[in-house]
């Protein structure tokens, strides 16, 4: 068996004579962007051994690019305002997110065929939504924004939690609230219900009122903000040139193909993408790295030293998970404080956390799972789990459910 393929270009005519040529297996041609497209790049024949494209050749490619013409089909600047004014959107009295001039809903594709930009666009409005529910959380629940770690220096990336005057005073009842994974944070359950459906569907908010009037205490755990994001210091990297003992005239020549070779670099970086972002670092927070650590670090400062006799928690997706770690690493703790566990949705695997039998029994008797299901609401759904039992949230949301039925 020969070791070789045929290639054809079929009826199309290849602009490089590829026309049955036969191309020896392992050796690839490639185009200027390093990959195999429909017509390739190069020479071959049946008497000549392909070549591999060189950087010389890509670079005279490249070179009768016209970036300009390129640059009008690209996407506009990633700028986008900070308030939600400035997206002329607005909260109604229903709580609903509205366009203030024609009282439409948000529209994600405001930009037709721009995908990555109408999804940035969502990310900025995102971002400017968690700071209005933490104001919510303030003005409108009477919650106090408290910085974590608790013994943070100045300098030192940080991270908060939001709590009741009576969190830590109140003798009978703490309720603490745990979100899922994402981009939600404190005070969410999930953005998108934000968004597209109302407040009250989306935000931890009707949880929080329903709890206080009823004498709990309330804690909102906030464990997605696990590390502050700092533009990364960019490293001057010395030209070997400027020590070396050459003459001149070759450090000049040396220099000055390493600038066509960055002028070149940077010409492709700018087609391939000309809104590349800034280079950041992550600093993560002491103590509140992950969301388990988050849980067993507001555990450990504030729910184990609160006063309350019976504490509850409501947990969503991840936050299930987050607090059967908790149980794990702290169960003599959880099992003389926490009287009930609602968990919606709940993602933990008592098999992949392996937790103990003991664990397994106590969530029997203290916890339930509303799920997703097509049942009729509380029919117990199967699981394949031997923890708590699941059941179903009916024909709605299992936090609409829960929310309702506190």
């Amino acid at each position: 068996m020969r070791n070789d393929v045929s290639v054809s270009c079929g009826p199309r005519k290849c602009g490089s004579n590829l026309v049955g040529a036969r191309i020896p297996r392992g050796k690839v041609i490639t185009t200027a962007r390093g990959s195999l497209s429909g017509e390739l790049e190069g020479h071959a024949s049946s008497r000549l051994p392909p070549q591999p494209c060189s950087w010389g050749q890509s670079s005279d490619l490249l070179s009768r690019i016209d970036l300009d013409e390129l640059m009008k089909k690209d996407e506009p600047p990633l700028d986008f305002p900070d308030t939600l004014e400035g997206f002329e959107y607005a909260f109604n009295e229903k709580g609903q997110l509205r366009h203030i001039k024609t009282g439409e809903p948000f529209v994600f594709n405001y930009r037709e065929d721009l995908h990555r930009w109408n999804q940035k666009r969502y990310e900025a409005l995102g971002e400017i939504i968690t700071k209005y529910v933490y104001e919510l959380l303030e003005k409108d629940c009477n919650l106090k924004k408290i910085s974590i770690p608790v013994d943070a220096t100045e300098s030192e990336p940080k991270s908060f939690i939001f709590m009741s005057e009576d969190a830590l005073t109140n003798p009978q009842k703490l309720m603490v609230l745990i979100h899922g994974s994402g981009v939600v944070r404190a005070g969410q359950w999930a953005r998108r219900l934000i968004i597209n459906e109302d407040l009250d569907s989306g935000t931890q908010i009707p949880f929080i009122k329903r709890a206080m009037d009823e004498g709990y205490g309330v804690i909102v755990l906030n464990p997605n903000e696990n590390y502050i994001e700092v533009e990364k210091p960019k490293i001057h990297v010395q030209s070997s040139s400027d020590s070396s003992d050459e003459p001149a005239e070759k450090r000049e020549r040396k220099d000055k193909v390493s600038k066509e070779t960055k002028k070149r670099r940077d010409f492709y970086e700018k087609y391939r993408n000309p809104q590349r972002e800034k280079e950041m670092m992550q600093l993560y927070i002491r103590e509140n790295g992950s969301p388990e650590e988050h849980a067993i670090y507001v555990w450990d400062h504030f729910i184990a030293q609160s006063a309350a006799e019976n504490v509850f928690f409501v947990a969503h997706s991840y936050g299930g998970l987050a607090f059967v770690e908790l149980m794990i690493q702290r169960e003599a703790d959880v099992k003389s404080k926490v009287t009930a566990v609602a968990l919606t949705d709940s993602v933990h695997n008592v098999w992949h956390q392996e937790a103990g039998k003991t664990i397994r029994e106590w969530m029997r008797e203290n916890c339930c799972n509303w799920v997703s299901s097509s049942e009729p609401l509380d029919t117990s759904v199967e699981s394949m789990l031997p923890d708590c039992p699941r059941v179903s949230a009916g024909n709605r949301d299992p936090l609409s459910y829960l929310g309702l039925n506190l």
